[in-house]
């Protein structure tokens, strides 16, 4: 287990519209100000896009993911984190459940999904933590290490 201490900062409350896309939108939402840490979660409507929904072969390295094409509008709930990447930049990890007509599907939004109409994010920024994205060689995942 890798670990580091944070604490609350900021909390932004941002209203995301209709074809706005994950991850890009809160990505730029937090290099424009200033956010390289931070909690988030998301309620609203998304699709299209797609979802990454595991891997092709868990035993095998590197991983190769596994996508689901979002095809129709979808009721999605979300929680993930930023934490800056090996260049600086804030990077989303954020899995959604995404659900319509009593089905679900749940995945990685870094494939690229759409807002549909709506979605109401929350950030609660982290500060004092000094943790970084960094990629892993054996399984291709940016994984959180210490800077």
């Amino acid at each position: 287990m890798k670990y580091s201490e944070a604490k609350l900062g900021r909390a932004f409350v941002l209203r995301l519209e209709d074809g706005d896309r994950l991850p890009d939108a809160i990505e730029s939402f937090a290099r424009e100000h200033g956010v390289s840490r931070a909690f988030c979660a998301l309620l609203g409507g998304a699709g299209p896009g797609r979802l990454v929904v595991g891997p092709l072969d868990g035993d095998a390295t590197p991983v190769t993911p596994l996508f689901h094409d979002i095809n129709d509008i979808h009721e999605a709930a979300a929680v993930g984190t930023i934490f800056p990447n090996a260049e600086g930049q804030p990077k989303l990890h954020m899995h959604a459940a995404l659900g319509r007509d009593g089905q679900s599907r749940t995945g990685c939004v870094r494939a690229g999904l759409d807002i549909w109409k709506i979605a109401e994010v929350v950030i609660l920024e982290l500060t004092g933590s000094d943790m970084t994205r960094r990629i892993d060689p054996a399984t291709g995942f940016e994984l959180l290490q210490e800077h």
